[in-house]
């Protein structure tokens, strides 16, 4: 299942994150990952779900960043939460390729893994690709 929050820049996408992240620490029984690009939310988010930096791992575009879940997802069955924070940033802004992404992952998920996804952009940029996941 996947979950967008869709906004522009500083409307407070991150912040609705991090609330969600720290909520679901408290009463999810599995395990939560959250995925950014930099390590900004290190103090921010419950020390029970797991941070992951992309640059880290030299992950640039949407099928690196795919592959990289799909590890993620196979390497721990536990995980129940994944959130996924500035994905355009890893795709180039590519909008028709953030579609894509979202039905792999989606696949990916199935319906045991909940994927919440910032995206900063307005209704009005989105694609149908994209647009079907609100």
């Amino acid at each position: 299942m996947i979950q967008l929050i869709i906004g522009g820049k500083g409307s407070g996408k991150t912040k609705k994150m991090i609330d969600m992240i720290n909520e679901s620490a408290k009463t999810t029984p599995g395990n939560i990952v959250c995925i950014e690009k930099s390590m900004k939310l290190t103090y921010d988010i419950d020390h029970n779900a797991r941070l992951i930096d992309v640059d880290e791992y030299k992950i640039e575009g949407y099928e690196m960043l795919y592959g990289f879940m799909a590890g993620i997802l196979a390497g721990n069955y536990d995980i129940v939460e994944v959130y996924l924070d500035g994905v355009l940033k890893l795709g180039n802004h590519d909008m028709e390729g953030l579609g894509v992404l979202l039905d792999k992952v989606n696949a990916l998920a199935g319906d045991t893994v909940k994927v919440v996804v910032t995206v900063s952009a307005n209704m009005d940029q989105l694609t149908d690709g994209v647009k079907k996941y609100l």
